[in-house]
């Protein structure tokens, strides 16, 4: 089963924890849970961190409405629980026009 497969589950299950920096950044951004859910069920892994440690992380693209937004959730396996790390609207300065797409340093 894919790891988002899992997430998905985790989030229908209220299997979820919200850090703190999150809830901050979220208030801040806009950006309201209903969101991050609506991400998390329709969206797609773009970028994932396996090495991320306390927990590999998964870096979700999807869009509400006509707003893009990226989640950054880590997975914690042996629990099955979902941690919403972030959430931001991506801009072209850091990704691609398909706001996909990392972009690559200029000295690359």
């Amino acid at each position: 089963m894919l790891v988002l497969d899992n997430i998905r589950i985790a989030f229908r299950l209220g299997q979820v924890r919200w850090r703190v920096h999150a809830q901050q950044r979220l208030f801040e951004r806009h950006i309201w849970r209903d969101d991050i859910f609506n991400v998390v069920m329709n969206g797609e892994v773009i970028e994932s961190y396996s090495s991320n440690k306390p927990y590999p992380c998964y870096l979700i693209y999807g869009n509400v409405d006509t707003r893009v937004l990226h989640v950054l959730i880590g997975w914690d396996v042996a629990d099955e629980t979902a941690y919403v790390i972030t959430a931001y609207e991506p801009d072209e300065q850091h990704f691609e026009a398909d706001l996909k797409t990392r972009r690559r340093p200029a000295n690359d």
